[in-house]
């Protein structure tokens, strides 16, 4: 009975860690959307922020709702509170310090980089 009580809280951790943000993309992002506006955006566990160049923050919460790798690519999902969905998609193997951001349906918002900012056309081109 002990392990089985064990067993059930080891899930149920896990399932509330799960839920929270992964340490992936966690941090400070500069992003571009499709019009190369320029962005910064900032993950935390449960909610993140978009500032647009004009220093206006809008603060979304969310939850990870999916992880997928394959072939190297990895893919977070995040649902807001609103329902809303996007992915988090890092498309060049052990490369992570560059993704895409896309919404439900799988059209591009930002492309992301921890380090400076980057267009959609660039993202496959940086290996």
């Amino acid at each position: 009975m002990k392990k089985i009580s064990i067993t059930l809280l080891g899930i149920i951790a896990l399932i509330l860690v799960s839920c929270s943000g992964s340490d992936v993309y966690r941090g400070s992002w500069k992003a571009t959307d499709s019009q190369n506006s320029q962005f910064e955006l900032n993950f935390d566990a449960k909610n993140f922020s978009v500032t647009d160049s004009s220093g206006k923050v809008e603060t979304f919460n969310y939850t990870q709702n999916s992880v997928n790798i394959s072939n190297g690519v990895s893919t977070y999902g995040i649902q807001l509170s609103d329902g809303r969905a996007f992915q988090i998609t890092f498309p060049i193997p052990k490369k992570q310090t560059v993704a895409l951001m896309k919404d439900g349906n799988g059209v591009p918002v930002f492309a992301i980089s921890r380090d400076e900012y980057i267009k959609y056309e660039e993202l496959y081109n940086l290996k």
